[in-house]
């Protein structure tokens, strides 16, 4: 790794650390439901595509997405790949508007061939991201002049995030198939407190906590076929292994005064979650090493998975399997690369458009949550070393719009800007001496 890059994935770290570790990645009140907000799973080449993955394929990217991927990477290199995201939300609902910032890591990747036609890869990426607060103010009605108010705060943070190892394999020229295991784990914290602006009244506080620990396993397939000179084109399936969780769920009542925990009645729901069954399938496109144009479809089985809910009538805290509802994804790429054999700098940018649309998983209130459409723009900028140039800085733009399906719910806008270091360096390439 040369100087030039050292210096930006230090930049690059150093800037994520502070901000993420105070936002988490989210101010969407939309996390407060199941999981948080779910993770993309994309890597620095396809952010600008949309995050378009499952026929993707070539010898100097890491594509986590689908892990049969990983028997295309170059027998001399060793990949490294970090994502960085920098977001800017506007949150409406009625005449009210706030505008939010916040940074994360998104993942930390790398990967290199173990032999001809096998690849590996490891690293850390989140799957879901919760974090908000927002709060309202109302009346209370009483027999005394002077007026008393009622201040309903909600707030959350946590998420979870795995650590992979992964292989791909190429057991017949043009099909490859791989797997991804991950240990995933985290916590989900939710607090509603509700206080009145009198000295002597009690507030109550109602906690909402759980940590996760299980496995993940994804299993990825690739089939590329020559259509005609120059012309490629790869189908990408992908199946991800639902099962249930044997973790519980904490629920906590509490009464405090004057800062103290006067009293507290805590609830417990054993094995109270489980992870979908989930189906990718995708096409990609190449024509002469150059433009690659790609479509992915997701299926995400939520429904009939499990999730504690609490009921006031019983007070209960119990399984439920009627919180969430399947979810599909629609994913469009494009990526350009004008000269891949060109000897001018300027011929190894890429170019990257995409877009996509996604279904909710949650339910809110009874309700399907809002739908998400996003467009994105991005580039890839060669990082120049002394002998190959083969690293890139992936740079794209994203703008999302969460559209809810009922009058009155919440209104996001996000623009994001995604850093990306893919570092493709020549470790294993053997000089010879004349």
């Amino acid at each position: 790794m040369n100087t030039t890059a050292k210096v930006l994935l230090l930049l690059l770290m150093t800037a994520a650390l502070p901000c993420g570790a105070q936002t988490n990645g989210s101010n969407s009140p939309y996390s407060r439901y199941g999981y948080g907000l779910l993770s993309d799973g994309g890597n620095a080449f396809n952010k600008g595509m949309g995050g378009t993955a499952y026929g993707m394929r070539k010898g100097n990217e890491l594509n986590t997405k689908n892990p049969a991927s990983y028997s295309a990477i170059d027998s001399l290199t060793f990949l490294f790949d970090v994502g960085l995201t920098m977001q800017s939300a506007v949150i409406k609902q009625g005449g009210n508007k706030m505008n939010l910032q916040n940074t994360a890591i998104d993942y930390i990747s790398a990967g290199f061939r173990l032999r001809p036609r096998l690849g590996l890869s490891l690293g850390l990426r989140p799957y879901s991201t919760i974090g908000y607060e927002i709060s309202h103010t109302d009346p209370v009605e009483t027999d005394v002049p002077t007026e008393i108010t009622q201040t309903t705060k909600f707030s959350g943070d946590g998420g979870l995030h795995d650590v992979y190892i992964g292989m791909g394999w190429e057991p017949v020229k043009g099909l490859s198939v791989g797997f991804n295991m991950a240990y995933l784990w985290g916590t989900m914290d939710h607090y509603t407190l509700t206080s009145v602006n009198d000295g002597y009244a009690s507030s109550r506080r109602y906690l909402y906590k759980a940590d996760i620990r299980t496995y993940k396993v994804d299993f990825g397939v690739q089939h590329t076929l020559n259509l005609a000179k120059r012309h490629d084109l790869t189908i990408g399936v992908t199946y991800g292994l639902g099962h249930d969780v044997n973790r519980k769920a904490l629920y906590c009542n509490q009464t405090i005064t004057s800062s103290t925990i006067t009293s507290s009645d805590t609830l417990v729901a054993r094995n109270a979650f489980s992870l979908p069954h989930t189906l990718g399938l995708g096409l990609a496109w190449t024509y002469n090493n150059s433009l690659r144009v790609g479509a992915d479809y997701t299926f995400e089985k939520w429904k009939g998975t499990k999730s504690p809910e609490y009921n006031a009538l019983t007070n209960t805290y119990d399984c439920h399997t009627d919180g969430f509802d399947n979810r599909h994804k629609v994913n469009i790429g494009v990526d350009y690369h004008p000269k891949p054999n060109g000897v001018h700098w300027r011929d190894h940018v890429r170019y990257k458009a995409g877009f996509g649309f996604s279904t909710p998983y949650t339910r809110i209130n009874g309700q399907k949550g809002p739908n998400s459409l996003q467009a994105s723009l991005g580039v890839g900028i060669p990082i120049t070393n002394l002998y190959n140039n083969r690293s890139l800085l992936n740079i794209s733009v994203q703008y999302e719009r969460i559209n809810p399906r009922v009058a009155g719910m919440i209104k996001e806008e996000y623009f994001r800007l995604c850093l990306g270091l893919s570092f493709n360096e020549r470790w294993f390439y053997k000089w010879k001496a004349e």
